[in-house]
């Protein structure tokens, strides 16, 4: 089962409305829109907090809080667990990627420590937690230093 076939469970649905079909279907006429105004016409309404032209809350309140959304950093996550279907004993963003565990795009990876290992392996990954690193070295294998960690002890290092 994929996302493009689920089926619709009954009665989740409702039929949508046939609008301007007739008096008898109760959408007729107007549509549903009653007489005239902004608001029946096409493209018609007002946006969102206007409030008339009288100043809106939203701006008579002051700007509070900070957010950090776009300079967050997103990583894929991948847990232990999952790492006993690799092939190999070297688990990078190659084999993550040939093993249908990550997507092969741009975004960091960290390894996460959910689930048990028993192989050992050498992971070469953006980031570790601690608990993933202690399950890691408990079974023999150890943690290289990614790229991205040495680029950016690099930059400290000039900084």
């Amino acid at each position: 089962m994929n996302l493009d076939n689920i089926p619709t469970i009954k009665g989740a649905t409702h039929p949508t409305k046939r609008l301007g079909r007739g008096e008898g279907s109760g959408h007729g006429k107007t549509s549903g829109k009653g007489h005239k105004g902004q608001k029946a016409r096409s493209g018609g309404g007002i946006r969102i907090g206007f409030e008339g032209g009288q100043m809106p809350l939203y701006r008579k309140l002051p700007r509070r809080g900070f957010n950090n959304f776009n300079f967050k950093t997103t990583f894929q996550l991948v847990n232990v667990g999952q790492l006993e279907k690799l092939e190999g004993s070297t688990v990078n963003r190659e084999a993550l990627v040939k093993a249908g565990l990550i997507r092969a795009n741009s975004e960091p990876v960290k390894l996460l420590g959910e689930g048990e290992v028993s192989k050992a392996f050498t992971v070469e990954v953006d980031k570790v937690s601690a608990s993933a690193q202690s399950k890691i070295e408990a079974a023999g294998g150890k943690i290289a230093q990614s790229a991205a960690e040495t680029e950016a002890a690099v930059v400290k290092d000039d900084a």
